[in-house]
């Protein structure tokens, strides 16, 4: 085989793996708007192909099942988040994890607010899909995500405390408090947008909440007991 030859081959496969890449986009730009518009149980994977100018085929490609694809579609924009809260557990010593931990939430709703992709895969996980049986991989999903997030913000709120020195009662029920906290903001916020503004209504609950635990801000901020 030539250098040319090597070349060409390389350039094909280079094309073949962006082509594949395109397509897989497409599937999940269709699904998104499809999930939104009719739901996700009234969507089918037929109607996923038809929007994004494929085929059936082209979904069982890159997908094993409507569940595989409703949880890539949900990462896509999911995934930067989680990782922001969940992150690395030590970092640099530079950020007290309550600050990390505020601002990683605070960034969510952010982003929920601001992103409209982001705002329209939210609507589509909180109000326009069904835990049926095809789906059962998306609620194992949704609920390994929420153990990571609940176990990270405990994490978060007992590191507080002790660099507070406030003795924190019921870590583990405060975390699923401050969580359901801000979930709760996001499904009514998206209820009705207009209602009010989920960022700065999500600072002031959260700051309200901590400070009702004793954290504040700023390390030796809270009350000590």
């Amino acid at each position: 085989m030539t250098a040319s030859d090597r070349r060409n081959r390389k350039n094909m496969a280079r094309r073949t793996k962006e082509e594949a890449l395109a397509t897989r986009n497409r599937l999940l730009d269709g699904a998104e708007m499809l999930f939104q518009a009719k739901g996700v149980s009234r969507t089918s994977l037929h109607d996923i192909a038809q929007a994004a100018g494929t085929t059936r085929g082209a979904i069982y490609w890159h997908f094993k099942d409507k569940a595989d694809l409703f949880n890539a579609m949900m990462e896509r924009v999911t995934l930067p988040m989680e990782n922001a809260l969940l992150g690395d557990e030590d970092g640099d010593g530079s950020t007290d994890s309550l600050t990390h931990m505020r601002m990683a939430l605070l960034n969510a709703l952010a982003r929920i607010a601001g992103d409209a992709q982001t705002r329209r895969v939210f609507e589509v996980v909180t109000h326009k899909v069904e835990y049926v049986e095809e789906l059962s991989a998306v609620r194992e999903r949704h609920l390994s995500v929420r153990g990571e997030c609940l176990a990270r913000i405990q994490q978060d709120l007992r590191r507080a405390a002790t660099a507070r020195g406030v003795r924190l009662r019921h870590p583990a029920l405060a975390a699923r408090g401050l969580h359901a906290l801000i979930d709760g903001l996001i499904q009514n916020w998206l209820l009705d947008p207009d209602a009010f503004d989920l960022v700065t209504t999500g600072k002031q609950s959260m700051d309200l909440y901590l400070s009702g635990l004793g954290l504040s801000d700023t390390p030796g901020g809270g009350d000590r007991r």
